[in-house]
């Protein structure tokens, strides 16, 4: 385990969601000059409070326009902080459309804005064009001119980790998740009202949990009369499998079928402890336990079935989907398994999406680009940023939270839509700091109430996809594609019983002829790249 925490401040997922990344090589950009040459620049920043500068200036910015935004040059955030900061941003923004298109015929081009905001920019894209001198490094501003993003660094050293290159250096930033329950995804919750009706409690083992919706089953506890309730339910199996693979010791590492113990990776899908987890599973659907429909629906009807409070328990990540019959619902804590495994799958969200905001090498202001997307990073800016201004687009509650005035909440064309006329915040990928303070709407009190009854099962490291090169990630990608096809078609005729489990061990076979051990190996050289450094 000694090599573990390492490995998990640096096996974040955003070095994975655009692609590969590009190796590393011995001609970094040199900036040196650029930086003297700003010297004068720098010198009318100031360093802290407002305005960020002494004299007005400009900066060209170019992003993404969201479906739910208005024009960005009409938002009252951007209006506000320009009276703030004496920086004036022309901003182009183009539409979700051919936005890529767009972005990448301004780099080929060399028609660069001054920087980046809301570009989706890959790892692939970040790094490329770093190490060719368009994009500048950013760990030196950050040291000197982003005191919220410092700060974060510091409380988590696995975020500046994540976004620091093979190069060493940091060529674009990401969201800053540290909401707690954005790390716990598929949530339990359990119909209260039938329990208590049925005089039963919510079920801590799997045997407790087939007696508890076995009741479900057959004791009408919707009292009509009728055998339609539906006693568990799931988005899809793979969900479920999500869900409860660690009450069998299953961990999800790497965002993979992976547990990791004394610094050895091992895919678990041919594992003893992986077919009892899927025998249960096909105990639950040929009993009628779990939703027979579970592999033929798709995601609206689900929706609708856990909104009709006619469901007994499911997964799902927060109360919004059911939230007109949210209040029979509670969070439950994972079930121990057969052997008194009881862990949940969670996720690495501290650096969740990658390239919202680069500095590029027109740019005449770094130092105050910097301390301008810096604010969205701190106690004050995260609210502005998502939120607008007191009194006008939010109120703050008795509490001390924040909550958008009613006449956001309840406009008639979304409250998405209605926030997008004043912030870029809907649409994501966003610079800003996601917390518990700045996230009332996605993290009501219940689904706090449902994440902490699972946070003392979340693994105590829990490793992010790895950095992949890009030789290795194509490698990777066709391992993953043939093995990933071949398990879920065999869960579900595992599950459905259209093949029993006296041909597990063809299954086995198949997973050699795959190459399930060169996969692991490949995951191994991962790991062990990231404990040399």
């Amino acid at each position: 385990m000694k090599n573990q925490a390492k490995a998990a401040a640096a096996l974040m997922s955003v070095f994975i969601m655009g692609g590969a990344v590009i190796g590393c090589s011995d001609n970094t950009a040199d900036t040196s000059g650029k930086k003297d040459a700003n010297k004068g620049a720098a010198g009318q920043v100031n360093a802290i409070g407002f305005p960020i500068v002494k004299e007005p200036i400009t900066l060209k910015m170019f992003g993404r326009r969201s479906a739910q935004n208005g024009p960005w040059k009409d938002m009252l955030v951007w209006k506000e902080y320009e009276k703030m900061t004496n920086v004036k941003v022309e901003f182009e923004d183009a539409g979700d459309q051919g936005f890529a298109e767009k972005r990448n015929l301004l780099i080929a081009t060399n028609e660069l804005p001054d920087a980046f905001i809301r570009s989706d920019l890959t790892t692939v894209d970040a790094l490329k064009n770093g190490k060719a001198g368009l994009l500048i490094p950013m760990e030196g501003l950050i040291d000197k001119y982003a005191p919220n993003i410092k700060k974060l660094f510091d409380q988590n050293p696995e975020v500046k980790k994540a976004l620091t290159a093979p190069d060493g250096h940091i060529y674009a930033l990401s969201d800053i998740v540290t909401l707690e329950s954005a790390r716990l995804g598929l949530k339990p919750w359990i119909n209260k009202e039938w329990l208590q009706k049925l005089n039963m409690k919510s079920p801590t083992t799997s045997d407790e949990l087939i007696e508890v919706l076995k009741a479900f089953r057959d004791k009408d506890p919707n009292g009509n009369g009728k055998p339609d309730e539906i006693p568990l339910a799931a988005s899809s199996i793979a969900d479920l499998i999500n869900a409860v693979s660690g009450s069998w010791g299953l961990e999800r590492q790497m965002s993979y079928s992976i547990n990791v113990k004394n610094d050895k990776v091992h895919i678990w899908l041919a594992d003893e402890e992986n077919k009892q987890m899927l025998q249960f599973l096909r105990k639950l659907y040929e009993e009628k336990l779990l939703d027979n429909e579970i592999f033929t629906q798709n995601y609206a009807k689900y929706i609708s079935k856990i909104n009709s409070g006619n469901t007994g328990m499911f997964y799902i990540q927060e109360t919004g989907p059911f939230s007109s019959v949210a209040n029979s619902y509670t969070g439950m804590v994972p079930f121990k398994g057969p052997k008194g495994d009881q862990l949940v799958s969670a996720i690495s969200p501290i650096a969740r999406s990658y390239g919202v905001f680069a500095i590029t090498n027109v740019n005449k202001y770094p130092e105050a680009t910097m301390r301008w997307v810096d604010h969205f990073y701190g106690d004050e800016g995260s609210i502005f940023f998502r939120y607008g201004m007191e009194g006008q687009t939010f109120v703050k509650k008795t509490d001390g939270s924040v909550e958008y005035t009613d006449d956001i909440l309840n406009d008639k064309r979304g409250s998405s839509v209605a926030i997008g006329q004043f912030t870029i915040y809907p649409g994501g990928g966003a610079p800003q700091w996601i917390n518990d303070k700045n996230s009332s709407g996605i993290n009501p009190p219940q689904v706090q109430e449902a994440a902490n009854m699972l946070k003392p099962f979340i693994p105590k490291v829990v490793l992010g996809p790895p950095l992949f090169e890009d030789a290795t990630r194509e490698s990777v990608e066709k391992l993953k594609g043939d093995l990933d096809r071949y398990v879920a078609e065999s869960n579900a005729k595992f599950i459905t019983g259209s093949t029993g489990f006296d041909k597990w061990d063809e299954y086995l076979a198949t997973l050699k002829k795959l190459k399930v051990d060169e996969l692991e190996k490949l995951y191994q050289q991962a790991y062990d790249a990231i404990n040399k450094k």
